[in-house]
């Protein structure tokens, strides 16, 4: 014979259950990485004591002002996430979750991941180098451009490096700097022919840009309301889809023209 149990009592026991499930599902790890504002780097200057861009071959201009690349910093892709480390980025404008596979392709290992994004500079800086020196007339057999950027992998620097090129050999064209001494920065990756494509963490980026006394932030055309979600305040969002474009953006700047904004 079953003898009926107290109310009570019956949802307090249901709940231990319950309880315990969610306990195990708040540390059991999900597949997401969490993304924070990273480094950022004057490409016009040296990084470790290294200057990032070196060229010999033609007359090389003194510059002042910056033109800083931005990073973001994401867990590791075989780092535990749970849920108590998701909810509380959540909610976090200096975090972003992400789904694991959007930042790191399945079933690579660290190392392979690594390999993978030092690829993807070493390609980024061959492009810049091209388009840069297409966009000048300059001839790349006679025009020999170096760049290091040690401890940054990826190809979203590619923008940064074909402008910082243009600066050091032609600056605005007129005997100027190409940023009229401002703290510029940006993202977005380039193509040999001078085309800026779109990256990830835009919104982090504007956040490590402004952290870092940036002015004026170039953004992939199409990426704007990305870089207004993180808080730009103080920043001025330009958006740029070829580096022609972002060169005469900036030359227009320093003249007090109109300039597209986001």
């Amino acid at each position: 014979m079953l003898s009926r149990m107290p109310r009570a009592r019956a949802v307090a026991l249901s709940a231990v259950p319950v309880a315990a499930l969610l306990a195990v599902a708040a540390l059991a790890p999900l597949p997401y990485v969490i993304a924070q504002p990273g480094a950022t780097a004057d490409v016009l200057g040296e990084h470790q004591g290294t200057p990032v861009i070196t060229i010999s071959g033609a007359p090389v201009r003194e510059t002042t002002g910056a033109l800083r690349m931005t990073t973001i910093v994401a867990t590791g892709p075989g780092a535990d996430v749970d849920l108590g480390d998701v909810a509380d980025s959540w909610f976090r404008t200096d975090r972003s979750v992400l789904p694991r596979e959007s930042v790191y392709p399945p079933g690579q290992s660290v190392e392979q991941v690594t390999e993978r994004n030092l690829k993807d500079m070493a390609d980024s800086q061959s492009d810049a180098t091209r388009a840069a020196l297409s966009y000048l007339g300059e001839d790349p057999a006679k025009v020999k451009v170096t760049l290091k950027l040690a401890d940054v992998g990826g190809p979203s620097a590619g923008l940064l490096f074909s402008l910082g090129i243009v600066d050091k050999l032609d600056g605005d064209g007129s005997g100027g700097d190409l940023t009229g001494g401002r703290s510029v920065a940006g993202t977005g990756t380039i193509t040999a022919d001078g085309r800026v494509g779109a990256v990830g963490g835009v919104s982090l980026k504007t956040q490590a840009a402004r952290r870092d006394g940036a002015t004026v932030f170039l953004v992939p055309k199409g990426e704007c309301a990305d870089a207004r979600a993180g808080g730009a305040d103080g920043l001025r969002l330009i958006p740029v889809a070829t580096l022609k474009g972002a060169v005469e953006s900036l030359r227009a700047l320093e003249r007090g023209d109109k300039v597209p904004s986001c």
